[in-house]
């Protein structure tokens, strides 16, 4: 059996990622910006062969992969809450220096990558990093097993990609992230018995020559 391709992105930006307003489950669209990378990646696959296109059900992930829809004609855009952000309870909706004022300690756990931990709840209930990356992965496989042998974009979110290279490179989850995440990026992996294979990670070259295209 021929193994399953994903091309694994992160939506575009929103106005939250631009402030550092960690944004988890909370649905907030894509900017301006966020809206010209979507379009420039669209752009950048549209000769790619595509045999299905699945993206989180929060919307700027919809966003993004709608665009890449758009020039795939006859494919339809599915959905997957397994491919959500991580939930960050109470943290959700807050810039990154009033979580830290106000909550401290869970502050610190979360940044020392305490895997085990779990932010106060907040309008929704939190996850663990472990918790969140035994979902998003099992969610990437799933997709990839139920398009065996096809190649498939995922539209997800930065924890999503974090957990996949983690996982395709073996990485302990409680090591520091030297690594970046960036918006709109498109990262390659296989699916190879059952398992993530990493082939290539943060091609955002399309990006620059979107703007580029802008300039002229």
């Amino acid at each position: 059996m021929n193994n399953t391709t994903i091309l694994l992105i992160r939506h575009g930006e929103t106005a939250w990622n631009a402030v550092r307003r960690l944004q988890g489950h909370i649905d907030i669209p894509l900017n301006r910006e966020g809206e010209r990378q979507a379009a420039a990646l669209a752009r950048a696959l549209a000769a790619e062969q595509l045999d299905a296109i699945v993206a989180s059900d929060l919307q700027r992930a919809m966003q993004t992969a709608q665009a890449v829809a758009g020039l795939h004609a006859g494919l339809s855009l599915q959905t997957d809450a397994r491919l959500r952000e991580r939930a960050y309870g109470v943290f959700e909706g807050m810039l990154y220096q009033d979580i830290q004022q106000q909550y401290p300690d869970d502050f610190a756990r979360w940044q020392a990558r305490d895997v085990e931990a779990v932010m106060p709840a907040g309008g929704r209930v939190a996850e663990s990093f472990h918790q969140f990356y035994d979902r998003a992965i099992g969610g990437l496989l799933a997709v990839a097993a139920g398009h065996a042998g096809q190649t498939v974009a995922v539209v997800a979110h930065g924890g999503v990609l974090e957990c996949a290279y983690r996982a395709a490179r073996g990485i302990q989850l409680d090591s520091p992230r030297d690594f970046q995440v960036k918006n709109a990026s498109i990262n390659r992996f296989t699916i190879v018995d059952g398992k993530l294979v990493l082939d290539s990670w943060g091609d955002v070259e399309h990006l620059a020559l979107a703007t580029m295209d802008d300039v002229i």
